[in-house]
């Protein structure tokens, strides 16, 4: 029997052990591969499993890793998660590991959904596999019809899914800004991307970032000082734009919870909270992961 797995730290409140065993429907397993240092996980994926998910703190780790074999002719890397320097996804392939970068995906199939509700299924039905591709293509052809000029996305966190996200905003056609606690960690990642453009906004800068925005996706791994005093004109869309998307990355302590997700609802928000990232990252996964494509 094939096994697969997530790696991670502290992640005994994951959904996916639940959410693959259910798409799998008994055929193989699906197991959590969980402890504090990254490489006794890591060998334990190299010995035992056709692939695993990668969660925090670990997806830059991984990406070292599948980089340092794809120098060697032993794997190879995806351009998502060769922008962003971090993968959610490593596979064992005939040509070596495959590392993805699936988050990547769930970004621009938040966005695209929360602005054309049903997108991800229409495409997911007529397209099957590589169904994202084609969701990124539409929203990137369609986008002057949404937005009277070009709109901004700021992404808030720059760990691995932020980088991702960060990645995936610039890609459809954002002016991205990228705001995280450590501003040295992020000016460090955009100049590694220098054919985005992507600035670097300080935490100082939060309500006018907020105000600024037309898409706020917010990866940090906790809250954010400021975020408490944001009020529902913070998150008023510009004038002629549609309603402010929020699209989150934590299902277990999410930031936009509560008071703050009220406040950004008053003010027509609309929110892809962290299940739907869980979600459709893995949707997106599944069939690199299998060779399989799944239903939604």
């Amino acid at each position: 029997m094939k096994k697969f797995g997530l790696i991670g730290h502290d992640i005994a409140h994951s959904g996916s052990p639940e959410m693959f065993r259910g798409a799998y429907q008994g055929r193989w397993a699906y197991d959590l591969i969980e402890g504090p240092e990254f490489e006794p996980l890591w060998q334990t994926f190299l010995k035992d499993y056709q692939g695993v998910n990668i969660t925090a703190p670990f997806k830059e780790k991984a990406f070292e890793q599948v980089a340092a074999l794809t120098a060697n002719g032993q794997g190879a890397l995806t351009g998502p998660s060769l922008k962003a320097g971090a993968i959610n996804l490593a596979v064992k392939t005939p040509e070596g590991i495959l590392g993805d970068n699936t988050d990547f995906s769930a970004v621009v199939l938040c966005i695209a959904e929360a602005t054309f509700p049903g997108i991800v299924t229409e495409m997911s039905d007529t397209f099957g596999t590589g169904f994202h591709r084609k969701v990124h293509q539409f929203f990137k052809e369609q986008r002057g019809n949404v937005y009277p000029e070009k709109p901004a996305a700021l992404i808030i966190g720059c760990g691995g899914a932020g980088k991702a996200a960060t990645v995936a905003a610039a890609e459809l056609g954002f002016k991205t800004m990228l705001m995280n606690r450590t501003i040295e960690k992020a000016a460090s990642f955009v100049m590694d991307i220098p054919e985005y453009e992507v600035a670097v906004c300080p935490a100082s800068l939060l309500r006018g970032a907020v105000r600024d925005c037309d898409v706020l996706v917010y990866a940090a791994s906790g809250p954010l000082a400021g975020l408490e005093s944001l009020t529902p004109a913070d998150f008023e869309p510009k004038p002629g734009h549609p309603a402010k998307i929020i699209v989150e990355a934590n299902y277990k302590n999410p930031a936009f919870s509560g008071a703050l997700l009220e406040t950004a609802k008053r003010g027509g928000a609309i929110l892809m909270d962290g299940h739907a990232w869980l979600v459709l990252q893995a949707f997106a996964g599944y069939p690199v992961l299998t060779g399989e494509f799944p239903e939604l």
